[in-house]
């Protein structure tokens, strides 16, 4: 039964990996066309100038009503940091980069235990999805020329 659980996980890493290859692939082709960037880049700026994505970061704060309390919107710094960085002909490491080097700065480095690193990377996690989700909504319904 060790073996069958081990061969599971590993045809799902396998799974995973295959998908993240294929997605590779496909951000790539996308990258190499400067309109294709351009017109995402338009969009996502847009998103930020009409503040669609206000909602979403009242969600991010309802838990902190003390301002005190109140957590810097890390998934939103992010994902600024994100699309100041993509530019046409930008290599996907690049990108890939420039998330590590803010998952550093803003989860992994801040956290002073096993238990808080959990905790942040959790709640990173939550956010990220959530906002990554908004956009791609707002996109699909708003920008649909920015989102093909």
């Amino acid at each position: 039964s060790s073996s069958l659980t081990e061969a599971k996980e590993f045809v799902k890493r396998l799974r995973r990996q295959t998908d993240l290859c294929n997605m590779v692939k496909t951000v790539r082709a996308l990258l190499n066309n400067n309109s294709t960037v351009t017109v995402l880049r338009s969009g996502l700026h847009a998103i930020f100038n009409e503040k669609s994505l206000d909602v979403t970061k009242d969600l991010f704060q309802e838990k902190f009503k003390n301002p005190k309390k109140r957590q810097k919107n890390i998934p939103l710094k992010c994902l600024k940091n994100f699309i100041s960085s993509l530019t046409s002909s930008t290599d996907i490491r690049d990108l890939l980069s420039c998330l590590s080097s803010d998952l550093q700065t803003f989860v992994i480095k801040p956290s002073k235990s096993k238990e808080a690193f959990k905790e942040q990377a959790s709640d990173f996690m939550l956010k990220w999805n959530l906002l990554l989700s908004n956009v791609g909504k707002i996109l699909t319904i708003n920008r649909t020329d920015s989102f093909g």
